[in-house]
């Protein structure tokens, strides 16, 4: 006779989620409530999506553990089941810290479910109005019972001095008719393997994507930063019904190609939004555990993300749902980094408040060998007056968005006085962000310098309006940044554009194209920038599911020179591991202006340097930037002209612009007339 199991009988609190067992040939269901009074499982069949196959009302007395539900079902009960989901009743709201929201009628998602069904009849309608939604919510997916693992060992080597991060969006990438991809493909995951050999013409060696978490089909958010769910892949990525397996090819075939995966997480809140938003999950299994509360009852939940509710990071089993997403994504998805969405939303305590001790969610994935090797980026700020960037982000060693880089450069070239100081910053790494001092010891490649990115103008825009175009978002013109330290070079829009007006505009974005990858630190390119793709002065198409934000490939064609200078800048920048470093330039760079004395003046708009490069084995750079409305006679303050050959001129026509290897033309002269807002770029081949 068999031994009693408890395990058996009763189920297992871990793993969370639904698991299937091969050796008991059995299903475990475990499922996080503190507060609840009643859990039910419900098991649906694919013919009927509103009555399930099966219920299992939990025993607390048999199946609960500390403040986990859980049971362990028979295959042949499960199996004639496809979905899953849950109904949880509870108490009433008792106060900030036990603000509840169960509703007994609501069909509630298993935060770990690996993947998510949407029935025809979804409606995101019947998750905020009072009464059931049977038959109209998401379901999970109950694993399959001859799952095997994968296995594959497809780890892609961390890029160092030659990182090229790519911003993209995965439906927005090649959505378009024009991209070239099969028609089922386009918009998928399926759609950016099909695009690899033009990232690898390009450069790029590491592809953010913009989130790809199930996020609500009824929001209308194109972005994708309305997450319900922080495991299963966005199933309108896949082409046929499993999103985890064709994001798993994606990643396959990128790593194949030598491209890192870097992917976007939104942990900082979810889609139930607040009191006017649905019920999908979190919010009905436990509220009071998985959001911040504000103690008032007119406006419960508090509101630090503007998105309607803010994750409470203070809570160990919000720490623990994360860290769990997060193994996830690492072992199973072989992701190689996550670029966390308002990082400093997790820096946050119970009340809201930012204090002086540490996070502890930092320390823990910090403490996960799992993440040992990952490349975690911050965007170390909130929307609600937290700004952490810099040696002020709990993330140690994290990357940031260096939005300081972004501001600078904007200014600069916009023709803004007295920013040759900042500029020069930024140039050298930003080490006021990220001092190297002995109690800091930070790094110039924690800081990911971008011009633009998917938040704001593109680059052809950031040079073409003063002002931003949203109207078709629906919010009155009142979205999105009110300042972008834009510049329209003198004609806003881009209608009737006079020829000197559109010159002066690819000059400027051959400008910034250059300061970001001549820059110490991690450059990061917004996808579609490298062939003038506009949004036509939206600078915040979150709802624009169209050709406002697909990429339109025949742009490439029409700005073949654009293209043509970044993928040379890109180039250009992983052949001299001079410019990104590990650490700051420090002896080896020169400053200089337009002769031996730097400028830094309010008045001036001029710079000049001389990186050495004998200490990385690499050679030596002359820069020259005139920011200014006239030309300006440079002296080339180091070795003869002779010794120096012109690469880049950002003044010039293409292909004189931007000289290929073996076509750099040698100077005659140490005097070079730097034409007005232009950049000169001169070498000297390593001895």
């Amino acid at each position: 006779m068999p031994r009693p199991s408890w395990s058996a009988d009763e189920g297992l609190p871990r793993p969370l989620g639904a698991s299937w067992d091969p050796v008991g040939r059995t299903y475990n269901f475990a499922l996080y409530s503190k507060h609840a009074g009643r859990v039910t499982l419900l098991l649906y069949g694919e013919r009927d999506l509103a009555r399930p196959l099966a219920t299992h009302a939990f025993d607390p007395l048999r199946e609960k553990s500390g403040r986990v539900w859980h049971c362990r079902l028979p295959e042949q009960l499960v199996r004639p089941a496809r979905y899953y989901a849950y109904a949880v009743d509870g108490p009433a709201p008792a106060g900030r810290f036990e603000w509840h929201a169960f509703d007994p009628e609501k069909i509630l998602l298993d935060p770990y479910a690996r993947s998510i069904f949407f029935p025809p009849s979804f409606d995101r309608r019947a998750a905020i109005e009072r009464g059931s939604n049977a038959g109209r919510a998401a379901l999970g997916v109950l694993p399959p019972a001859a799952e095997e693992p994968d296995r594959d060992a497809d780890a892609c080597p961390l890029h160092e001095h030659d990182a090229i991060i790519y911003e993209l969006h995965v439906r927005g990438f090649t959505k378009h008719p024009g991209s070239g991809v099969a028609d089922a493909d386009r918009g998928t995951f399926a759609g950016v393997v099909a695009k690899i050999p033009y990232l690898l013409d390009l450069g790029v060696t590491a592809v953010e994507l913009m989130p790809v978490f199930q996020f609500d089909p009824g929001s209308g958010d194109f972005w994708g930063y309305n997450p319900i769910s922080f495991f299963a892949a966005h199933a309108g990525y896949a082409v046929e019904r499993d999103a985890h397996r064709e994001f798993r090819g994606m990643v396959r075939a990128l790593h194949a190609a030598g491209i890192e995966v870097l992917i976007d997480v939104v942990y900082n809140h979810t889609a139930e939004q607040g009191s006017g938003g649905p019920t999908y999950s979190l919010k009905g299994i436990d509220n009071s555990t998985f959001y911040l509360a504000t103690g008032d009852p007119r406006a419960p939940w508090a509101d630090f993300t503007r998105c309607g509710n803010t994750m409470n990071g203070a809570n160990q089993m919000v720490r623990s749902l994360i860290l769990d997403s997060m193994r996830y994504w690492t072992r199973e998805m072989r992701v190689d980094g996550f670029r966390f969405d308002l990082a400093s939303v997790f820096t946050r305590a119970a009340d809201g408040t930012i204090g002086p001790d540490e996070p502890p969610i930092f320390g823990e994935i910090s403490g996960e060998p799992d993440f040992a090797r990952l490349r975690l980026i911050a965007e170390p700020w909130d929307p609600s007056g937290a700004m952490e960037l810099g040696r002020a982000f709990p993330g140690i060693l994290w990357h940031q968005w260096n939005a300081a880089f972004r501001d600078d450069v904007r200014r600069f070239l916009r023709g803004d006085p007295g920013f040759v100081p900042a500029l020069m910053r930024r140039l050298y790494g930003s080490d006021d962000l990220f001092p190297d001092d002995r109690m800091h010891a930070c790094h110039a490649w924690q800081g990911i310098n971008y011009v633009t990115c998917h938040d704001g103008f593109t680059l052809y825009d950031l040079v073409s309006y003063d002002h931003k175009r949203n109207w078709a978002n629906g919010e009155e013109n009142l979205d999105g940044a009110a300042e972008s330290y834009s510049w329209n070079c003198g004609w806003e829009g881009d209608e009737h554009v006079p020829a000197e007006i559109a010159a002066l505009r690819r000059r400027q974005v051959r400008n910034y194209c250059t300061l970001l990858f001549l820059a110490n630190g991690t450059p990061m390119l917004r996808a579609g920038d490298e062939f003038l793709q506009t949004q036509r002065g939206n600078n915040n198409p979150y709802n624009q599911d169209n050709d406002t934000t697909w990429l339109d490939w025949s742009r490439v064609q029409v700005n073949r020179d654009v293209h043509r200078f970044f993928k040379l800048a890109i180039a250009f920048r992983k052949a001299h591991p001079s410019l990104g470093r590990s650490r700051f330039w420090r002896d080896d760079v020169r400053w200089y202006g337009i002769g031996e004395s730097t400028d830094l003046s309010t008045d001036s708009r001029s710079l000049a340097y001389c990186l050495h490069g004998a200490s990385q084995r690499d050679d030596d750079l002359y820069v020259m930037i005139n920011g200014w409305q006239e030309p300006l006679a440079f002296r080339i303050q180091e070795g003869d002209a002779a010794e120096w050959v012109r690469v880049i001129d950002t003044a010039r026509p293409s292909p004189d612009d931007f000289r290929e290897p073996g076509a750099e033309e040698t100077l005659a002269s140490a005097r070079y007339l730097v034409q007005p807002r232009s950049v000169v770029v001169l070498l000297r081949p390593r001895r």
